[in-house]
């Protein structure tokens, strides 16, 4: 297996046929009723251990039902944040239980910061002997372009990835990112593209990739020709209203190029199914991700 991420990302994609991604977003209010009488009712201290407990058996039956379909999964590190002590511990597991599953793991921490302490970040998440260890983690460039530095260095060095957060869809995104001509953005993408020529494999995929929301699929194209090697790591479709086509919009002339993530549209039912779902939640989450995968297949 290749020791740079862009090129084990490349290859998952076609051996899954597929450039569909599942966050694993453990909203506690939401997961399976045979789950949440764990933890419901307590405070504190046991409320936070038994809900990471909880975490942990549904990540693990999340991963279980879907990891013969897609390549690779993404946990939100704050969802495991807010539980403290036994939420990292529930994190860590459950990083370990994907790669042993044979998924990639993009870690979505959205860390940024300068010199050492960008690289402890790195090293926590993106190191084989980190808490974590993922292939791939997300960071936030927007104190300045030198906070991406350390986390190349780090992923040079252990053959992770990182995704940049380049042009997001949140409702204030373009009080910064549109700003300027050439926008804040453009100039981000024009970055990342020079600092990832380095880590760019054989395939022509970089490491260095970059956080393109579905709801910008307008600008995809612009972003593609500016960063023709960076894997786009394409959040916002399903529940946040992005759709299909714009979620592609930014591939490569040869089908690569997009991550398509999907997180509570895997993961939770919709009200219909609610009943059979807190029953067993196995069927309906792997019947998502199959579905999911369908409307992502890569054709090479």
């Amino acid at each position: 297996m290749s020791s740079m991420f862009g090129e084990r990302m490349a290859v998952a994609v076609r051996e899954k046929g597929n450039c569909a991604v599942v966050g694993l977003d453990p909203h506690l209010e939401r997961l399976p009723q045979t789950l949440r009488r764990h933890y419901e009712g307590k405070t504190g201290k046991s409320f936070r251990e038994a809900a990471a407990d909880a975490v942990v058996q549904f990540n693990r039956l999340i991963i279980d039902a879907i990891s013969e379909h897609i390549p690779a999964v993404k946990p939100q590190f704050a969802f495991y944040e807010q539980l403290g002590a036994p939420g990292f511990a529930a994190l860590e597991e459950t990083c370990s239980m994907a790669r042993e599953a044979g998924m990639l793991v993009l870690g979505d921490a959205k860390r940024g910061d300068i010199s050492s302490t960008a690289a402890a970040y790195a090293r926590s998440i993106l190191s084989p002997d980190g808490p974590f260890y993922c292939d791939a983690v997300t960071i936030n460039p927007w104190m300045g372009v030198d906070t991406m530095v350390p986390f190349i260095d780090v992923a040079a060095d252990t053959g992770g990835g990182l995704f940049v957060l380049v042009r997001t869809t949140n409702p204030g995104s373009p009080f910064l990112q549109h700003h300027g001509e050439p926008t804040a953005a453009t100039m981000v993408a024009d970055a990342l593209r020079e600092k990832g020529k380095a880590l760019t494999g054989p395939s022509g995929m970089s490491s260095v990739g970059a956080v393109v929301g579905a709801m910008a699929g307008n600008e995809a194209s612009d972003l593609r020709e500016r960063m023709p090697s960076a894997w786009f790591l394409v959040p916002g479709v399903g529940a946040q209203g992005g759709s299909s086509v714009d979620a592609v919009a930014g591939a490569r002339p040869d089908g690569l190029g997009c991550l398509v993530n999907s997180s509570r549209g895997v993961l939770y039912p919709s009200k219909d199914a609610q009943e059979s779902y807190d029953e067993n939640p196995k069927p309906c989450i792997m019947e998502s991700a199959i579905s999911h995968s369908k409307r992502f297949q890569f054709d090479d």
